[in-house]
């Protein structure tokens, strides 16, 4: 069965109809552990990441947003599908 992320942030490059994210692939890490990475590092290298703790979900983020008009779209490895999430058709 195919899984969705639902996101609500709709200035995203991933950002899709219906608050779907298009990403191929996200990476949700820790505040602490984020604040301290460049934005190039993202899901990609996820399985490189050392485990982190959180208490609440206010403290977590989405390390694969990219504001939609930005030229880092390429900067991190991660493709946007065309359709909702597990399509074929991946582009940058």
């Amino acid at each position: 069965m195919p899984q969705h992320i639902h996101c609500i942030v709709s200035n995203c490059h991933y950002y899709g109809q219906g608050n779907k994210c298009l990403a191929s692939e996200i990476v949700v890490v820790s505040d602490d552990f984020g604040a301290k990475q460049p934005d190039t590092m993202d899901a990609t290298q996820a399985s490189t990441f050392p485990p982190s703790k959180a208490s609440t979900c206010m403290e977590t983020c989405c390390k694969t947003f990219v504001p939609s008009d930005s030229n880092q779209i390429h900067a991190d490895g991660v493709t946007k599908s065309q359709s909702n999430f597990g399509g074929s058709n991946r582009t940058r």
